[in-house]
């Protein structure tokens, strides 16, 4: 948690599947918002609120009529956010705070969503004459 270590790995998701993440703000670096963005998705912001997320309480104030769409959400200062989306759009996605000094602070990651069944589900294979790396 006090030094970010740099890696490769991704969070790896089913087509289809429901994604549900709580962002959890600390202060162990500095108090500071977080507005976390995810590339690729729109998601529902289900709920907000101050301290450290319990999910044995803080789920009953989920928004589950009308929770706002967003692609950001700004996590607010020592306090957490509750995002919820389907993985319906197959590749690669980075989700990273827009303070850009805090991804060095590890405040990025990827998600990795399989291909679904259908051709409409999944992505194109590379053209044929694709320069290799």
């Amino acid at each position: 948690m006090w030094q970010p270590v740099p890696g490769t790995k991704v969070y790896r998701l089913k087509y289809g599947a429901a994604v549900q993440v709580v962002l959890q703000g600390t202060n162990i670096f500095a108090a500071e918002n977080h507005p976390i963005h995810l590339h690729g998705y729109d998601f529902y912001i289900l709920a907000e609120g101050f301290g450290n997320f319990n999910a044995a309480t803080d789920t009953a104030k989920f928004n589950l009529d009308d929770p706002s769409m967003r692609n950001t959400v700004a996590v607010p200062v020592n306090g957490w956010a509750v995002i919820r989306f389907v993985a319906d759009n197959p590749g690669v996605w980075l989700m990273h705070c827009h303070l850009d000094v805090h991804i060095t602070w590890g405040l990025a990651m990827a998600f990795l969503v399989d291909d679904g069944v259908g051709e409409l589900q999944s992505l194109e294979a590379p053209p044929a004459d694709l320069p290799i790396c």
